[in-house]
């Protein structure tokens, strides 16, 4: 077969579509200008335009619009055949968001595998605030702010969001915890998850209110932030029901009582499946999950 780019091809497909270069790009998570290349590669590859372009707006030609008819009816195909042979997977997949897959899922998966050996998983991750795809996926483990209500998907709440400052118990120097207060934490330093506002939550409840929370380096990701701390770089406020292990090891300790819920909780998701089996097995996992809650 001598075709164009399948890339090429679905993207100018998506344009035609929907309409415009930007709604294009959102389908599919690429930016205006790599759908404008895509389009480029395929308008030389056919050796011709495919929009009129007057200034910033473009039509389909009418040679543009027979292909995008054709197209549209060729991906849908493709997408049905890709569905059904997903139907037909024996694998349970299941997303989670790094930080329940590393903390909490993971050092958990050899219990579930000796207890049900004849159920196949696949472990992958699910992107904190992008909508999931549940024709690839049957379970996720989500962070949000309040049971997500999506079209035959079964929301259930997993664990609290509550946090807490921890660090390394090597930051402390032999100090006790129940010792500190709250400009004693802050001197030990902070770290941030994604921004400050969580411990200018924290300091905001307390005697050191007037202390600025916005000192100390900011880590974009939970595991990265979780590291640090263990590393006896700083103080981080982290959900409970993450460091929990690290807490009951000693590798963290928790430095004061006083916890903040910045209104989002894990939350355990089941979408819809035409496999008799796979749904079988997602019943299993959720029963099994929801017991390991301790």
């Amino acid at each position: 077969m001598h075709l164009p780019p399948l890339g090429a091809m679905r993207a100018f497909e998506a344009v035609a579509r929907l309409g415009s270069f930007a709604a294009a790009a959102d389908e599919l998570f690429v930016t205006q200008s790599a759908i404008s290349h895509q389009i480029r590669n395929l308008e030389g590859w056919l050796g011709k335009p495919l929009f009129a372009r007057q200034g910033n707006r473009t039509q389909l030609l009418p040679e543009g619009q027979a292909l995008a008819e054709s197209l549209t009816g060729a991906l849908q195909s493709i997408e049905s055949a890709c569905l059904r042979a997903r139907a037909a997977s024996k694998a349970l997949v299941i997303a989670a968001i790094p930080s329940i897959a590393m903390c909490w899922l993971i050092p958990r998966l050899s219990h579930f595998r000796a207890t049900y050996p004849q159920i196949e998983t696949r472990i992958v991750y699910a992107i904190h605030g992008q909508e999931i795809n549940f024709h690839d996926v049957h379970l996720a483990f989500v962070f949000a702010s309040g049971a997500p209500a999506l079209p035959n998907v079964t929301s259930t709440y997993f664990l609290a969001g509550d946090c807490a400052p921890v660090c390394s118990p090597a930051l402390l120097k032999d100090r006790a915890p129940r010792t500190l207060g709250d400009a004693d934490i802050w001197q030990l330093g902070l770290l941030h998850d994604g921004s400050p506002d969580g411990w200018r939550d924290w300091l905001s409840h307390g005697e050191a209110r007037a202390l600025p929370a916005g000192i100390g380096p900011t880590f974009e990701d939970f595991n990265l932030l979780r590291v640090a701390a263990l590393a006896g770089q700083g103080v981080a406020l982290c959900p409970l029901a993450m460091v929990a292990p690290d807490l009951r090891d000693g590798n963290l300790v928790q430095l004061s009582p006083r916890l903040i819920h910045r209104g989002f909780d894990y939350y355990l998701l089941a979408g819809p499946t035409p496999n008799p089996q796979i749904a079988a097995d997602a019943a299993l996992f959720r029963h099994w999950v929801m017991a390991q809650r301790g």
